[in-house]
């Protein structure tokens, strides 16, 4: 059988930070009311220069490094974002051309918050069917700029981040599976109002956080019991929680969907805010180069985004 292993993973993070203090001089808020909230404590954001491929090809580069392949070895880039360079070229390509990579397919995926999940679930597809055998899957954005800063609510959980991970075949347990759903009835409870051919309304983020809290926390213990029962093992089986960064409340709750100790999920959320499509792949390469996450490991991945979608990955690293 062939599997999608992991050989490599790289992040990276804009130099510029902001953090809570600074938002307490940008609008009446506090830093003990957004940690207590959200777990956030601070979130990085990008220069007037750079742009989502950038933080990309960043990240890009550091999983081709740890590796250890030759980058002309891979044979698909797939790029998971909601905050493209251009409306087209795809950012996927772009991100092609300033690696230097050969002429290989190239693509995005948009699926917000759950992008990273959606990108390996395509990803994993290809290699099974002998399609690709090396595959980029990077999940970049910079919400920051599509984030309304005079809606204190909304402003406090946005930053930017890119993450990557090399996938090769391999006949090693790699990704054992992944599971993808959406349910675009709830398109309004977050969005962002305008786009290239409904020019109406808002260009910045909306969102209804109560309702979407509520239905998050219901919808990720459902695929939890979802990715449980395809695999037939039980909760203590999974080592390590890699989540989407959106909200500790919800990182939490899902822990304890799990019988899991928060020391074993993996949480960056208060040094990076929530950054979408980001999200699992910075945490992951966070955990790894901190020494947490081990070869040999299994983890669960989960997320849940504007669509809605969401979904889930297990894998052994």
């Amino acid at each position: 059988m062939i599997y999608s292993k992991i050989t490599g993973t790289g992040s990276y993070l804009p130099e510029k930070i902001l953090s809570n203090l600074d938002l307490e001089k940008m609008f009446e808020t506090t830093d003990e009311w957004i940690t207590t909230r959200t777990g956030i404590k601070e979130r990085h954001i990008v220069s007037a220069h750079q742009y989502t491929s950038d933080l990309a090809v960043e990240a890009s580069k550091q999983a081709i490094e740890a590796s250890g392949i030759d980058s002309n070895k891979i044979d698909l880039i797939i790029v998971a974002t909601t905050t493209p360079d251009k409306i087209f070229p795809s950012t996927a390509c772009i991100v092609q051309t300033k690696l230097g990579l050969s002429l290989c397919p190239a693509f995005d995926i948009q699926a917000v918050c759950s992008g990273f999940v959606y990108a390996l679930s395509v990803a994993d597809k290809f290699i099974k069917t002998g399609s690709a055998k090396c595959v980029l899957v990077i999940g970049a954005d910079t919400m920051s700029r599509i984030t309304d800063y005079s809606d204190r609510s909304n402003a406090i959980l946005w930053g930017d981040g890119g993450g990557a991970v090399i996938l090769e075949a391999s006949d090693q347990p790699g990704i054992l599976s992944t599971h993808i759903h959406a349910d675009g009835s709830y398109e309004k409870l977050l969005h962002v109002p305008s786009g290239v051919s409904h020019q109406k309304g808002k260009s910045t983020i909306e969102m209804q956080g109560n309702q979407v809290f509520k239905i998050a926390v219901n919808t990720l213990d459902s695929i939890v019991d979802e990715t449980l029962e395809m695999n037939q093992l039980d909760k203590s089986d999974i080592d390590w929680l890699v989540p989407h960064q959106a909200n500790i409340r919800i990182l939490e709750a899902t822990a304890k969907k799990l019988n899991m100790s928060m020391d074993r999920v993996i949480v960056t959320i208060d040094r990076h805010g929530n950054t979408s499509a980001a999200s699992i792949p910075l945490a992951l390469d966070t955990a790894i180069r901190e020494h947490k996450i081990k070869r040999g490991e299994t983890l669960l991945m989960e997320a849940f985004g504007g669509g809605f979608t969401w979904g889930s990955a297990l894998i052994k690293y």
